[in-house]
């Protein structure tokens, strides 16, 4: 039996937002709510959702502003702009985000439903499978932050796994601090500077079963996974 499909719910208008989740949830989706951008951007490593939901009026970081810092990392979970506006260039830029849909406020609920199930049709294997890398003699499945080198299991944070999934996707390639910061933190602050040094430091522990799995780093660049 396939898991729930995983909703990360981006609004502040939280009376309208809990008849939303409320809804999807009696669907059988499992649904994270929260009211601003900035919370969106911390959720959104934790939950690995399958689909953003994102108005794009909010406190913090708009819809927009936190669906580019999702694309910068991850070109495949979907995401949906809700929005009071329906402006043909707020339309434009949001599918310029490479957004998957716009929905313009006030909606049925059930007229979400639909488009979310459109999508999952189009989608199915992308959406339920889990998200496995093969990385020398270690197998990192990003779905479970589990890491297994042979006979060891080690399972890291859902922060660690946001790092590795980044390192792994361009494996033999330096990425840039920048880019780990904006996509795991939300923002590249010295204090989140600091936070990724300590977590390189344990991934290179849990990956120290596999002498031939090197993180590396780059000066001035970032870091570099060796498989």
């Amino acid at each position: 039996m396939s898991r729930a499909i995983k909703i990360l719910f981006a609004d502040d208008d939280l009376k309208y937002s809990l008849v939303i989740k409320r809804f999807l949830e009696r669907e059988g989706y499992d649904v994270t709510y929260t009211g601003n951008g900035l919370k969106a951007m911390e959720q959104f490593s934790a939950v690995k959702p399958d689909l953003v939901l994102l108005d794009i009026n909010m406190p913090g970081l708009n819809g927009f502003e936190v669906a580019e810092k999702i694309r910068q990392a991850d070109r495949h979970t979907l995401i949906f702009f809700l929005s009071d506006r329906s402006d043909k260039s707020d339309r434009l830029k949001g599918f310029s985000l490479k957004g998957n849909d716009y929905l313009a406020k006030p909606f049925y609920p059930e007229e979400l439903l639909a488009r979310i199930q459109e999508r999952l049709t189009l989608l199915p294997d992308e959406i339920v499978s889990e998200e496995v890398y093969t990385l020398g003699r270690t197998t990192f499945n990003y779905s479970t932050n589990e890491l297994r080198t042979e006979n060891n299991k080690t399972l890291i944070t859902s922060r660690q796994a946001e790092i590795l999934r980044l390192l792994a996707r361009n494996a033999g390639n330096a990425v840039g601090r920048d880019l780990l910061l904006t996509a795991v933190w939300g923002d590249a602050s010295y204090a989140n500077s600091l936070a990724l040094n300590v977590q390189i430091t344990y991934l290179r522990k849990a990956i120290a079963n596999d002498t031939a799995l090197r993180i590396i780093s780059v000066p001035r660049k970032g870091y570099l996974l060796d498989t």
